[in-house]
């Protein structure tokens, strides 16, 4: 199933930054960045429950905010790209 997560992490001190960059690196480890807090994330649900859990433990939810938008597995109809940084396709071939 398709996420797209976007979060807006607090940064007014040092505890912000460190979650800013804890929140970007469980994203990281698990989707795409397609934009600087909005990532692609293509998991089955047990796994992207984990990653929701664990973003939830990092934000501080009086100051961050963490959206969840669910695109489900027909995702390919449901997203537009114009502009630059060229789309990918999770299930594409990976080359590394």
């Amino acid at each position: 199933m398709m996420v797209l997560v976007s979060y807006d992490v607090s940064t007014i001190n040092s505890e912000g930054c460190k979650r800013l960059r804890k929140v970007a690196k469980v994203c990281q480890n698990y989707g795409q960045r397609v934009q600087n807090s909005v990532f692609e994330i293509d998991v089955d649900y047990g796994t992207f429950l984990r990653v929701k859990d664990n973003l939830l433990k990092l934000i501080d939810d009086k100051s961050d905010s963490l959206r969840f938008y669910y695109l489900g597995n027909n995702w390919k109809r449901k997203i537009e790209h114009y502009g630059t940084k060229e789309t990918y396709d999770p299930e594409g071939v990976i080359i590394i």
